[in-house]
Formats: C-alpha cells, structure tokens, sequence
C-alpha cells in the first residue's frame, strides 16, 4: 500500500528558503535507504504557496485565489511517497526523516493512498479500472540481422536521441550459451528520443524476418529538420515517397532505410493537425 508522508510548511518554507547542501545531501541519504529498500515511489519540494494559487468551485464556477495562504502550518513544503505493507511500516521509515530539516523540528503528516478496492463495484469505478490497464508507455522494437549495432547509433545520430543502452549477448548472463560468433551482436538496444523509446536487438541465422506493415514513425514541427532528418535515413536506402507537401502536412514522406526499417516522416500543419 502508498503511502505519502507530507512535509507540513513552516516560516521558512513559506519564505522560499531553499534547502542548504547538507539538508539535501542528507535527503539524498534518506531518498537511497528508501530505494534500496524496494519503497521509494517518488518525492518532491514545494515552492511557497504566495507562487501558487487556489480554485475554489461555487455551483461549478471556478474562482481563482492567488497566494499566499495563511494557516502556514496547514500547507505543504514538500511530500515522499513511499509503498510499504502497512502504517506501522511506513511510521517507521517517516522517523527516520533527516534531522537536519528544520534543526529537528520538522512536521510530517502520513496519509494512505485510496485503492480501486476501497470503492463499491459501478460504472464509475469500472472507467477507473479501464483506465489502469493501460500500460505505462507504447515503444518500438526492431529487429536486425547483426546490424542492430550500426543502425542504433545511426538513428541516435539522426535523431538526436540519447542511446542509453547498447548491451552486446557477450555481455549478458547467458553469454556461454551463445555461439562464439553471435557475441558481440546486440541483446538489447535503446534510443531514448524525449521519452518515447526506439528498442532493437539483432536475430540470429533464420530467425531475422525484414520488418513488414509497420513503420517508425517521426513527428517534427520543423520542416527543414524533419528534410534533413528524410534524407540522411533514405541514403542508401530506398524512397517509398518523396519528403514533400500534402494536404495534410506542410511535409511528410516514408521510406525504407539501409538497414531495412521503414520510416514516416512529417511535419503537422496547422490546418490538419
């Protein structure tokens, strides 16, 4: 179960007083015990509240009230959430909260996280439960022919994208049971571009089939980047349509790249998003 331990505001948090290094460092402390732990969900500081503001709703109209706000020690200075088995388990890890916060005097509040099973069986808690089946992201995965190596820090190139991970079959734990001369192929591959990641991995022998029916796509709102970006996938490739205005796009074109991964390009125009 989640639960958030919430650091109650004080005259200092509501000043904007920033922590010094030794109240962060000794978060950073605390936040690692909670990781290594297998319980650290997320945390964050709080600004003060004169940076924020309040909507308070009157028969469904909303009106804005900016900050600050009095009844300091009702506000929030900053919150963890952490996800434990119990509240006496999270009573625990909340008094080990660091010492150097407020010389001491800190004040924390603990709060358990509602759960689908809280609520009586409708059709409103159905939409909820909908809703958490999705899963946390879509990416894409491609599949080469010893090639995976090449290509990867080729789109990384052409995208910009960080290439945070590039994991050879050599390097996993089921090394031994890999041919000598699959090794140093690629078990796993990752392209980071903004979050959306582009995986790949090599096949082995008769196992790599050229990718059919579907297409990487890329979204740009530059039209020179995205011509840019058109061209240097389609060298030594092949052209499948020309990167140039539709009536839907102020660019848009696809193609099949050297490696045999075929790619959408466009960049969006305002008429038809």
């Amino acid at each position: 179960m989640r639960f958030m331990m919430m650091r109650k505001a004080d005259a200092q948090t509501e000043q904007g007083v920033l922590p010094s290094q030794e109240l962060m460092e000794a978060m950073a402390n605390y936040n690692e015990q909670l990781v290594r732990a297998g319980v650290f969900v997320t945390g964050d500081g709080l600004r003060p509240s004169r940076e924020g503001c309040r909507l308070d709703f009157h028969a469904a109209t909303p009106s804005v009230i900016e900050g600050p706000f009095p009844a300091t020690t009702e506000l929030l200075a900053g919150y963890t959430v952490i996800d434990v088995d119990s509240l006496e388990q999270a009573i625990e890890w909340a008094k080990r909260w660091p010492r150097e916060d407020s010389d001491g005097n800190a004040t924390l509040e603990l709060r358990r996280y509602a759960t689908m099973e809280d609520f009586e069986p409708g059709s409103g808690l159905d939409k909820h439960l909908a809703q958490e089946r999705m899963p946390k992201a879509v990416q894409v995965h491609l599949s080469f022919p010893g090639s995976c190596r090449e290509a990867m820090a080729f789109y990384a190139d052409v995208t910009g994208g960080h290439l945070e991970a590039m994991l050879s079959f050599g390097d996993t734990p089921a090394a031994g049971e890999v041919p000598s001369s699959c090794r140093d192929q690629i078990a796993h591959a990752s392209l980071n571009i903004r979050g959306h990641r582009v995986m790949g991995a090599d096949a082995w022998g008769d196992c790599y089939k050229a990718p059919q029916g579907a297409q990487v796509f890329l979204d740009y709102d530059d039209t020179e980047q995205a011509s840019e970006a058109f061209a240097r996938l389609a060298d030594g490739g092949e052209v499948i349509m020309p990167f140039e205005p539709t009536f839907w796009a102020k660019g848009f074109g696809m193609l099949t790249d050297r490696f045999g991964v075929q790619w959408m390009l466009s960049c969006s125009s305002e008429e038809c998003p």
